[in-house]
């Protein structure tokens, strides 16, 4: 019987907290949406979320991109070689990163370096009681701070997709050709061939959902903390943890539906 309690407490609260993010997600987007056509968006959070964001995650963004763009280019490689394939290394280095690589490297950087600091950054004021001050003072924190942010996180998310791209994209590239593995031309001839311009909108998309979800997980656990220094490092493990389970499923999802609706060019 306690075994089935236990589960019955964490399944309700893993209900109550979808909940709740599902919520704060409705808020901050009709806030973001209502603000903006009323001409009272905080565009200066804005910017500054954008800039602190960039600030922490564009280094790691690329530093990153750079080997995730070399182990896909020798494993792909490889295989292309064994198969008799290497003409069409292009396109399926290529297509592979701009599908898959790149939206997934920008939201696990978006889970854990913007969204742990960005969680951090609201669990300290809501620890320090400045979140109750703003409630206090006739103001909401939802339009305040977390409307911003989620603006801010969207594009730098989407910014941070093409980084990853083209970093990635460019790594294979001087491998592949550098290496004298496959020529310039049957590279990028290959890449143009079976890629598609709905590749690129799928990869911006995930990136805007990416960092949507993401910004949603850290600013419900940074608003939602009681207590002091632990609490928050608490919160912060908890939104890492919680936006990359989420951010996989989504990806998975999303992959699935793009599949399945999207009619693949055939060269």
């Amino acid at each position: 019987m306690s075994v089935i309690a236990a589960v019955r407490s964490k399944t309700d609260a893993g209900l109550e907290t979808f909940g709740a993010m599902i919520v704060l997600a409705i808020q901050a987007s009709v806030f973001t949406v209502v603000d903006i056509v009323k001409r009272r968006f905080a565009w200066h959070e804005f910017l500054e979320q954008a800039w602190f964001m960039t600030r922490v995650s564009l280094l790691p963004t690329i530093l990153v991109a750079i080997p995730f763009g070399v182990i896909v280019s020798i494993q792909v490689g490889a295989i292309a070689q064994q198969i008799g394939a290497v003409s069409f290394t292009g396109a399926v280095n290529g297509i592979g990163i701009l599908r898959q690589g790149a939206p997934l490297v920008t939201s696990l950087l978006l889970a854990g370096a913007v969204g742990s600091a960005m969680c951090a950054q609201l669990g300290a004021q809501a620890a320090r009681e400045e979140v109750d001050a703003m409630r206090v003072m006739g103001l909401n924190p939802v339009q305040r701070l977390v409307a911003p942010r989620l603006l801010a996180a969207v594009v730098v998310g989407m910014l941070l997709n093409v980084v990853v791209a083209v970093t990635a994209m460019t790594t294979g590239f001087i491998l592949n050709v550098g290496g004298g593995t496959v020529s310039s031309g049957a590279y990028l001839g290959s890449f143009t061939s079976f890629a598609q311009p709905t590749d690129l909108w799928l990869a911006m998309g995930k990136a805007a959902i990416f960092g949507f979800l993401a910004t949603i997980v850290a600013c419900h656990k940074g608003l939602n903390v009681v207590g002091g220094p632990k609490q928050v490092a608490d919160a912060v493990n908890q939104a890492v943890v919680l936006s990359v389970v989420m951010l996989a499923v989504v990806n998975v999802a999303i992959t699935q539906a793009y599949v399945m609706l999207v009619p693949q060019r055939m060269a």
